[in-house]
């Protein structure tokens, strides 16, 4: 993508969420706050929930607590046994600016929300909004009682859950380039994890709320905030065990075996190729690994290979690399589906599961095209393509040059 041209849809969901927020701003200004006290303490829980948000790009929700005390607010009709009156314009309104409050810290140490961030808050909340509150004011949920009504807050929840990733899908698919189907289907997965912690979450606190009032609010939240520390105890432990994995990877460039920067290179390009593949997100964690950890078999060589290129070795030396870095790698304990690959990457490609199929190619090209000087990357995938009959996978080669021409990634030669 250029940097300096938004996608279409991009501009489009922004533009569509900028009026939805100016026009509730406005109209809560010129109506007034209703029932001030209860929109003053959903929006500090909001601005709490963003306070705590987490970031990085595999997290589906930053901010749990917010997104779930925004999507309660959202569906309050009552507060404590009286009526409310707010509205959904008052509903966006309060939710934006209790957002970009709590977005001032990490805004301030240069970790601010991106627009896609605000952008579906704005809209989520707004479509949750709309579902709701007009027919609840105008009495259509009246004959709802107890186990409906209860059910009837999921349902809205869990088809705004869908549309909201759907949507978050199609702005990662915009400004990437990623396939969509395959991206929808990790948004549509998570909703598993955290997903369904924050409609439960949402759906309890508006119930509380209604009958007992705002008591229930900091009730509720501590289950969820619960959950989200869990999962960042989780995120801690991937990444350490990512770190770990890398360092062993760079035993090899420690050692003098292949160049500064080569693995590291490798497995960027290779979850790239990943991505436009259709790789769901486990698999994208094994092939990161494998590719990281691809020429750990040149420890086993009593004479180093010249720059570590294995790519122009003859096949049977190649495997034999292949299945030294597998026998390292199951001795390091790593998951067994990161060691098939690594053993196999040397296989005919026909028989080479799609995660070792990439490793090769996207080796190939990295070596070739720090070899062939300031037009080596041209040279490397015209090599490649050619090469397509017998040693690399033509899918993955198309996919490396789709990944290559809408990036304009070449890979830099160090660091």
């Amino acid at each position: 993508m250029s940097a300096d041209r938004s996608p279409p849809l991009l501009t489009l969901v922004h533009a569509c969420a900028a009026l939805v927020a100016a026009g509730s701003l406005a109209a809560t200004l010129s109506s007034g706050l209703e029932e001030r006290r209860v929109a003053l303490a959903f929006g500090v829980l909001v601005t709490v929930g963003e306070l705590t948000r987490r970031s990085g790009a595999q997290v589906r929700e930053p901010a749990p607590l917010g997104a779930a005390a925004a999507l309660s607010y959202a569906l309050l009709g009552e507060a404590g046994g009286r009526a409310t009156h707010h509205g959904l314009a008052q509903v966006v309104a309060v939710v934006l600016a209790a957002s970009l409050l709590g977005s001032v810290p990490h805004i301030a140490r240069g970790q601010g929300p991106v627009l896609d961030h605000l952008a579906r808050r704005v809209l989520t909340v707004g479509f949750v909004a709309v579902c709701f509150q007009p027919p609840y004011n105008r009495g259509m949920f009246d004959d709802w009682g107890g186990p409906a009504y209860a059910l009837l807050l999921l349902a809205l929840l869990s088809l705004t859950a869908l549309c909201d990733a759907v949507l978050a899908a199609a702005l990662a698919h915009s400004r990437t380039g990623w396939p969509f189907g395959p991206v929808l289907r990790d948004q549509l997965r998570a909703l598993y994890g955290i997903g369904s912690a924050v409609i439960a979450t949402g759906a309890v606190m508006a119930l509380g709320v209604a009958v007992v009032g705002l008591w229930a609010l900091p009730v509720f939240s501590v289950p969820l905030l619960l959950a989200q520390m869990s999962f960042r105890r989780y995120a801690a432990v991937r990444a350490t065990y990512r770190q770990t994995i890398a360092s062993l990877a760079r035993a090899t460039e420690v050692a003098g075996y292949t160049p500064a920067g080569h693995a590291r290179r490798v497995a960027a390009l290779s979850q790239a190729v990943g991505r436009d593949l259709g790789l769901t997100e486990p698999e994208l964690a094994v092939l990161e690994y494998a590719a990281l950890m691809h020429d750990i078999g040149q420890l086993s060589l009593v004479d180093p290979v010249p720059a570590g290129a294995t790519a122009g070795l003859p096949a049977a030396e190649q495997r034999r690399i292949a299945l030294l870095g597998g026998a390292v790698v199951r001795q390091t304990g790593v998951d067994e589906a990161v060691a098939v690959v690594v053993e196999r990457q040397a296989d005919p490609y026909a028989e080479q599961p799609l995660a070792a199929r990439i490793v090769r190619a996207v080796n190939a090209y990295e070596e070739k095209s720090r070899e062939g000087g300031p037009g080596g990357p041209l040279t490397a995938l015209e090599e490649l393509r050619l090469a397509t009959a017998g040693e690399y996978a033509p899918e993955v080669v198309e996919s490396l040059a789709r990944v290559l021409a809408r990036s304009s990634l070449t890979l830099p030669l160090a660091g």
